[in-house]
């Protein structure tokens, strides 16, 4: 079970919320150090305080070590029985409402939650990213910002030659915004998906699926096994399949101490936020897996979303992702081998040198 504890890092605040009769939220501003804080709105049945504390403190760590003038923070929607048959525009007006006060905290979406919900939260307190065009956002999912940001990495990797992306046989755990928008990315750079998973299945083809029509088959509602150009397969065998590069991109925690040894991937990009247990790392560290944490793979979002909240277009924020995360990549693995380290110590060792150097310009009394 995990647990979380308050540190010199923060968390700065932790809000429990009830915006309306059966309805239940949590926020954490997890550090200010940099910033106001960024961070999505998770609105799930299971979402707990324990969960959005990690997350927040995930997203302290990825904003400092992507650059950003930005603090980390997430909030959590639970939603129950007593929620059913009320609309998502009025709970995310509730929300929004509940957290007027909280103007160090900038929400954006994530699960549960898309553009059209933060384009209520806008509407009714004036801050959220990942807003649709049409107010003048950059809707992160649609975009693909995320995905793109994790085949940048894959760039910065093929660039250093620990990867031939052309040809490369890439699969994807976890097949929603994120998975789809990498594949495509992978898939355009040469590299062949050769399985993906959804939550109800998972189909693979040793020759590489044809992503672009597997993406359309899976946007029409329909589960990937059932795609007509793959064998399909069990959920949870995926990620065992052999391949060059493996993309967790489904829900926390999915590799352990009990799975990891049966990952057959040389390169793993945490395309989900917190993908894999300390136990899991350390077992893909000595069998010399390089496994890229999240709070280096999928900064894409973030950055995306840090761009948009300062004013800038599409262009620059995919410039910006690009930028960012092949200079961080190159910084980890050097960091890596100067130091004898797992890739998520010299990732926090990046983040946290950013922000005791922030923290040095903020009034300490």
């Amino acid at each position: 079970m995990h647990e979380w504890h308050a540190d010199e890092l923060g968390p700065a605040e932790v809000v429990h919320l009830r915006p309306m009769p059966g309805m239940e939220a949590v926020v954490v501003v997890d550090n200010l150090a940099l910033g106001p804080a960024i961070g999505g709105v998770r609105l799930t049945p299971t979402v707990s305080t324990v969960e959005v504390a990690r997350l927040a403190r995930a997203m302290t760590l990825k904003n400092a070590a992507a650059g950003l003038p930005h603090g980390g923070g997430k909030a959590g929607i639970r939603r129950t029985a007593d929620l059913d048959g009320i609309s998502r525009e009025r709970l995310m007006r509730a929300f929004a409402r509940a957290i007027a006060h909280l103007t160090d905290y900038i929400p954006g979406p994530d699960m549960g939650t898309d553009e059209s919900c933060m384009a209520i939260v806008h509407d009714e307190i004036g801050r959220a990213v990942g807003l649709p065009s049409a107010l003048g956002g950059i809707p992160l999912d649609e975009v693909g910002a995320t995905g793109y940001g994790l085949a940048c990495c894959a760039d910065a990797l093929a660039l250093k030659g620990l990867l031939v992306l052309e040809g490369a046989d890439v699969v994807i755990e976890g097949f929603g915004a994120v998975g789809t928008h990498a594949a495509l990315a992978l898939a355009e750079r040469g590299a062949r998906v050769i399985g993906v998973s959804d939550s109800r299945g998972a189909v693979f083809n040793e020759q590489g699926l044809d992503v672009p029509k597997l993406v359309a088959f899976k946007r029409q509602g329909d589960q990937v096994a059932a795609f007509p150009g793959g064998v399909p397969r069990t959920a949870h065998t995926v990620g065992e399949l052999d391949c060059d590069i493996l993309v967790p991109a489904a829900q926390a925690d999915v590799f352990d101490r009990r799975n990891a040894a049966r990952v057959n991937a040389r390169v793993i990009l945490q395309g989900a936020n917190l993908p894999a247990t300390a136990d899991a790392e350390r077992i893909f560290h000595g069998r010399g897996v390089l496994s890229i944490p999240d709070i280096i793979a999928n900064a894409g979002g973030v950055i995306c979303a840090a761009v948009e909240h300062a004013g800038g277009s599409r262009t620059q924020a995919f410039a910006a992702i690009a930028e960012k995360i092949g200079d961080n990549v190159a910084e980890l693995l050097d960091r890596t081998s100067r130091e004898n380290c797992l890739p998520r110590q010299a990732a926090q060792t990046m983040a946290l040198a950013r922000i005791r150097a922030a923290s040095g310009y903020r009034r300490s009394f």
